[in-house]
């Protein structure tokens, strides 16, 4: 802990994860539980596959955008296509720069024509506000964009019974995937308005709730005591980046930044095509007419070993032909898995190596994710 700087913000549950035995540590400006006693990453992954497991992650950004035209003022600036959804749904999309690289993923809630809710990464928060807020000077938008990322926190119960904790809190369970609704529930006696969707990072089924900051704790008390009865557990942000990993969904500031571009990224199904314009929107279209420069793939190890992000990644006759963007060992398959960036040329099923500080580790090409589940049940 003396490491740690005393600058970073804390969300509204800091003193229970310290006093529940959580290992803190500094993601995206924010101190918050990478994993906790009593297991630590493995139980805690094995946990949300098995059967459920619950983060706070309200270290996620929000923001707000109001006003007559938010709508399409939004759908002009993000990468996805809003009018593809109705009031009530949510949508992955991607705010991109003039360059078609990633200055962030985001999901979008479209609650109305007037009124679309954003969940940005942490550190990109005050990056994503700028960029809407000079767009919307530059159009003369009479629109609010509102910074609400300390007015919310963020809870996500993922797993198998799922379902079964949330009933048990008396939460709403949107049975559509990438939908929500916004609802006053009553919990520990005290009536609390919350916004639940069917989403969320790790692949399985799952739910993300979101109630206002002074309510987050008495939320999270009652959600922990569900997963405890339901034999889950509480995890962190330790685990919930071996799931992601497994699933092949891609984390800002490895496979998403503002040197890669969505294309070479593979999130361009996260990008409307159709529509007359979105940030980075030429250049991208370029992109997509000759071919990316590089491509996301993922990695399985052959051989026993753990791949780290940031190695190079070697064809059979050593040449260096990408990177490893993020690595692990996968719970789940007992195995080490990677994503990375690597020569277009590189075909699937190809065998390859990793560069790990002189030693290599055969890896085979495969399309993620490297767990099979069902996150649309």
């Amino acid at each position: 802990m003396s490491e740690i700087s005393e600058d970073l913000l804390q969300g509204p549950l800091h003193q229970w994860h310290v006093d529940h035995g959580a290992k803190m540590a500094e993601f995206g400006g924010w101190l918050m539980p990478l994993q906790y006693d009593g297991g630590g990453v493995v139980a805690e992954h094995t946990a949300v596959r098995t059967c459920v497991g619950l983060f706070d992650v309200s270290h996620l950004g929000k923001a707000e955008i109001r006003g007559t035209g938010a709508l399409d003022f939004v759908n002009r600036c993000l990468s996805n296509d809003l009018l593809r959804i109705k009031a009530g749904s949510a949508q992955y999309t991607l705010a991109l720069t003039d360059q078609g690289t990633v200055t962030d993923d985001l999901i979008a809630y479209l609650r109305a024509d007037d009124d679309v809710f954003l969940i940005p990464n942490a550190a990109n928060t005050s990056a994503v506000v700028a960029a809407l807020e000079a767009a919307r000077v530059g159009e003369g938008a009479e629109l609010e964009i509102l910074n609400r990322h300390r007015d919310f926190g963020v809870f996500a119960v993922q797993g198998p019974a799922a379902t079964t904790v949330m009933a048990a809190v008396g939460l709403p369970q949107p049975s559509e995937y990438m939908s929500f609704v916004d609802a006053t529930v009553v919990i520990a006696g005290a009536e609390i308005a919350l916004t639940v969707c069917r989403t969320g990072y790790t692949g399985e089924i799952g739910y993300e709730v979101v109630p206002a900051w002074k309510d987050a704790a008495t939320v999270w008390e009652a959600l922990v005591a569900a997963v405890d009865h339901a034999g889950g557990r509480a995890a962190g942000l330790g685990a919930r980046d071996t799931l992601r990993t497994e699933m092949g969904y891609a984390l800002h500031g490895h496979e998403l930044s503002t040197d890669i571009t969505a294309l070479e990224a593979g999130v361009g199904w996260a990008v409307g095509w159709k529509k007359e314009t979105f940030w980075g929107k030429d250049v991208l279209t370029a992109q997509k007419a000759v071919g990316v420069p590089r491509k996301s793939v993922g990695l399985l190890a052959t051989e026993r070993g753990v791949p780290r992000a940031g190695v190079g990644v070697l064809d059979a006759q050593g040449n260096t032909v990408g990177h490893t963007t993020s690595g692990t060992f996968s719970p789940t398959l007992g195995n080490g898995v990677a994503l990375a960036l690597v020569d277009p040329a590189i075909e699937l099923g190809q065998a390859l190596s990793l560069d790990i500080r002189g030693r290599r580790l055969g890896v085979t090409v495969v399309k993620p994710p490297f767990v099979k589940v069902n996150v649309k049940a």
